[in-house]
């Protein structure tokens, strides 16, 4: 049986979801902005003051002095807090919603493509949430709220299902075991496509201008090479979990289908996302590869991500083709 007003409600709860991401990416972008406007160097800004005049033939005497900037770093910082608070309610909001689906139908609510895409988008927040209460993550804000609200938007206007019960392939613990692991996986991933991109844009600005002379929205973020050790240390988490995603697979197969291995779409492409990972961590343990030709390994990776999520859903058809689109 499905409740219409749970489920309706879901509904609407993504909608407000998406809205209050989107309020969230505007007060991340001003905090960026603003910080930008606040951090220009001075020696830019001077103006010409004219003192001293006296006569006819007296030109006086010229002072420079240092402009104040646009912006305070304290107006920047408070747009900042805006973004982490909207942030916060987006994701009690998600969770909520996420929830009620599954109270609709009386299931955990991972039954179809839309179901992982809100899945992953929940972990996403919440991880970059409980992380940005310990330490201030403002600088990450905007790129973890804009892919997480692509990722709903994509769900809610292209992969969007009726919540209804399961098929009887999918009524299995394993279902609760492998696929909120994935979709777990997805969520760590997608913080580590952000700060890997960022660390990339940042060593070309500080090959540019030097460590400290970077400035505008760049002056917010890290230092590259802390911003490559946290990609890092990212992706450190993110492995095993998609390994044990990859074994999860293999032994619930083995109990739907009678094999462990099949050579299905899905499978193939959760072991090719395993292997270019696993290219990258090795990449950035061997001494020859550059920390940034590892990087752009990682980005691969989240590639194959969404071709996993995309492309093989929607177009290769095998054991797999349950979407629900």
């Amino acid at each position: 049986m499905r409740n219409e007003t749970l489920a309706a409600a879901s509904d609407i709860g993504i909608w407000a979801t998406m809205a209050v991401l989107a309020l969230a990416m505007v007060s991340f972008t001003m905090y960026l902005a603003f910080s930008a406007s606040a951090d220009k160097p001075k020696s830019q800004e001077k103006q010409a003051v004219l003192a001293g005049q006296s006569g006819a033939g007296d030109t006086g005497s010229v002072t420079t002095i240092d402009a104040p900037p646009a912006t305070s770093p304290e107006q920047g910082r408070r747009w900042g807090v805006i973004g982490l608070q909207l942030t916060l309610l987006a994701t009690f909001l998600l969770v909520a919603s996420v929830a009620l689906r599954g109270l609709s139908v009386s299931r955990p609510p991972l039954g179809n493509m839309y179901e992982f895409a809100l899945a992953a988008g929940t972990f996403a927040l919440v991880i970059y949430s409980g992380w940005a209460l310990k330490r201030d993550l403002l600088w990450l804000g905007l790129f973890v709220t804009a892919p997480t609200l692509l990722i709903l938007g994509a769900a809610r206007l292209a992969w969007y299902a009726e919540a209804l019960q399961l098929l009887p392939s999918l009524n299995s613990v394993w279902l609760i075991i492998h696929v909120t692991v994935a979709t777990l996986s997805v969520g760590v991933f997608t913080i580590g496509f952000a700060t890997a991109a960022l660390y990339l844009i940042k060593e070309r600005a500080e090959d540019k201008s030097g460590v400290e002379g970077v400035t505008g929205w760049l002056s917010r973020l890290p230092k590259s090479a802390a911003l490559e050790r946290l990609t890092y240390g990212i992706h450190i988490v993110g492995f095993p979990l998609w390994s044990f995603t990859l074994i999860a697979g293999a032994i619930w197969a083995e109990q739907a289908w009678g094999r462990y291995w099949g050579w299905d779409a899905k499978e193939v492409w959760t072991f090719v996302i395993w292997a270019v990972y696993a290219a990258y961590l090795h990449a950035r343990a061997t001494a020859g590869v550059t920390r940034r030709k590892a990087t752009y390994i990682a980005l691969a990776g989240f590639a194959c991500i969404i071709i996993n999520y995309t492309v093989v859903n929607l177009v290769f058809v095998g054991l797999h083709s349950y979407s629900g689109v």
